[in-house]
């Protein structure tokens, strides 16, 4: 049971990793067992540290053998029948959260640290895979307020169990959608990232929010909301959350989803603020759908605090945005951005959010 919304039955696949069903009535009947023959996950991850950007580097070369791009009959997300076996052993399912067969972290206990930075590092950690829905063509956008509540109390009970495990310094729950993203496979799922290290972004992130605590005793976050959250960027919003299109947008469509009271992370949200998140969030993507009449490649990205620092001044705050940049076009990281991380955006962000906002939801 989790918070008292969901019913988790949590057993193990043919090849040893977990698998949990999040079940939002106590009477679903689910099929525990995995008949299917499959050998041990093999995996060689591990990280290498970057000494010129201060940063680790993930090195997982067995993800190259991962599932790619299945027709919708072969699906591993999608339920098992009779006549196909997948990930998932039920004919059924709610939520289902399971280990990564091809993950790009794994292994329990405290990351080593050699004194010699040439030497790989274990690649410990976690990934897990996160199933939204057993329909294989719905989205996020589509599914009923109630299981986009049941996905929010997955995101924080795994984040809350993956912060627990030894070694973990963050969690990550994030969804790609879109080919052009790179999406593997269509069914609509999300990932779960356990790192070993704090991730670049959030450290550069931490830094920012010290010197501005240390420059004007104040926090950096929520200075940057009380200014956004009146402004000509806003897109959409309640009494708990606002959703609005930041100054400095990088990408075409991008907006920034914050709780008005601040949270570290998931675990910290209270029943109100968790409530009131919901339909919210699915305005945003219903908005964001709207905008190009195309396909809306995208990721959504949870920003939470750090497991061991930064907590005191860290705000969580959900990230969406797409590199579509009108219909037909994509937004490539091309020169500026991927060799120098110097992004040039091809809409300005107030005229993305008016754009945003005249989308009929």
């Amino acid at each position: 049971m989790t918070d008292g919304l969901l019913h988790r039955r949590a057993t193990s696949l043919a090849d040893g990793r977990e698998l949990i069903y999040f079940d939002e009535r106590p009477d679903r009947v689910r099929v525990l067992h995995d008949s299917r023959d499959l050998p041990p996950v093999q995996h060689t991850s591990q990280t290498r540290l970057d000494e010129l950007a201060g940063e680790w580097v993930s090195i997982a070369s067995h993800r190259q053998t991962r599932t790619y791009r299945p027709p919708a009959d072969a699906c591993p997300l999608c339920p098992s029948t009779p006549e196909k076996l997948t990930e998932i052993p039920s004919p059924d399912y709610d939520v289902v959260v399971f280990e990564n067969r091809f993950p790009s972290f794994a292994g329990s206990g405290p990351a080593t640290r050699a004194l010699d930075p040439f030497q790989p590092q274990p690649g410990t950690g976690r990934c897990e895979v996160v199933c939204f829905t057993a329909d294989h063509r719905a989205s996020m956008s589509m599914l009923p307020e109630s299981r986009i509540r049941t996905v929010l109390e997955v995101w924080t009970d795994r984040t809350r169990e993956l912060g627990a495990l030894p070694g973990i310094e963050q969690v990550f729950c994030f969804e790609n959608r879109g080919l052009e993203i790179g999406v593997t496979l269509e069914h609509p799922h999300g990932q779960i990232y356990g790192y070993p290290f704090v991730t670049p972004v959030t450290t550069h992130m931490l830094a920012q929010v010290a010197r501005h605590r240390h420059s004007h005793g104040s926090n950096l976050f929520g200075d940057l909301l009380q200014r956004e959250s009146t402004g000509p960027r806003v897109v959409a919003g309640n009494e708990q959350w606002i959703a609005f299109v930041p100054f400095a947008a990088r990408w075409p469509i991008e907006v920034h989803l914050y709780p008005r009271r601040r949270a570290p992370d998931l675990p910290a949200l209270d029943d109100v603020q968790r409530a009131a998140f919901v339909p919210v969030y699915r305005e945003v993507l219903r908005r964001m759908e709207g905008v190009f009449d195309d396909t809306l490649p995208s990721i959504t990205a949870w920003h939470q605090a750090p497991v061991r620092t930064g907590r005191a001044d860290f705000w969580l705050h959900l990230r969406l945005f797409s590199i579509r940049r009108a219909r037909g076009k994509i937004k490539y990281l091309a020169g500026s951005e991927s060799a120098m991380g110097a992004f040039v955006n091809d809409i300005a962000p107030e005229a993305a959010a008016q754009r945003l906002r005249e989308v009929t939801v």
